[in-house]
């Protein structure tokens, strides 16, 4: 590719803010929760706030919570957003879920999270789930050109609040 072309097309730039990879869990269970705690806590026991009603109620969050980094959307969703990615690695996997072609580089890297954290998944909480394109960018590197792309995902619950926001940052050359 000429270096003098950007890599972001107008299809691309057409992409920013639109909704992808829409979910909703199916109903948070205390045991849902438990579980999680047991599996993030081993070989420890999780604190009894995540399993323990009577101890939960005490607690600065008046019952049982889920640990921050709870993923009700781990095993099934009731309503699950578009295919997971499946078979050869495509670094333009994001465009091409919209039908459109990416920039063609061979090379996707996490580039990291910036999480934020809204109150606490409780049980019974129903989680839906919504990703979009924030931006895209170019920037230069020891390793030349790089495409930077940051994608949002917002999880809120049944009562319209926001519980958690993930911005995802990939960088492709």
């Amino acid at each position: 590719m000429d270096e003098a072309t950007s890599w972001i097309t107008e299809e691309m730039r057409g992409l920013i803010g639109r909704p992808f990879n829409q979910a909703r869990s199916y109903p948070v269970s205390a045991s849902d929760i438990r579980k999680w705690a047991i599996a993030v806590y081993y070989p420890d026991p999780p604190p009894a706030h995540y399993y323990d009603e009577d101890a939960a109620g005490t607690g600065v969050h008046g019952g049982i919570v889920a640990p921050e980094d709870f993923n009700p959307f781990a095993w099934l969703s009731a309503e699950p957003g578009m295919a997971a990615r499946r078979g050869t690695f495509d670094p333009d996997w994001l465009e091409h879920r919209f039908g459109i072609a990416g920039p063609g580089l061979a090379t996707n890297l996490n580039a990291g999270l910036n999480t934020t954290y809204g109150p606490r998944i409780r049980p019974g909480d129903v989680i839906s789930s919504k990703s979009q394109v924030v931006s895209y960018a170019e920037k230069q590197g020891r390793m030349g050109r790089m495409l930077i792309t940051v994608i949002r995902t917002v999880w809120i619950n049944q009562d319209g609040t926001t519980v958690k926001t993930v911005d995802q940052t990939a960088i492709r050359y």
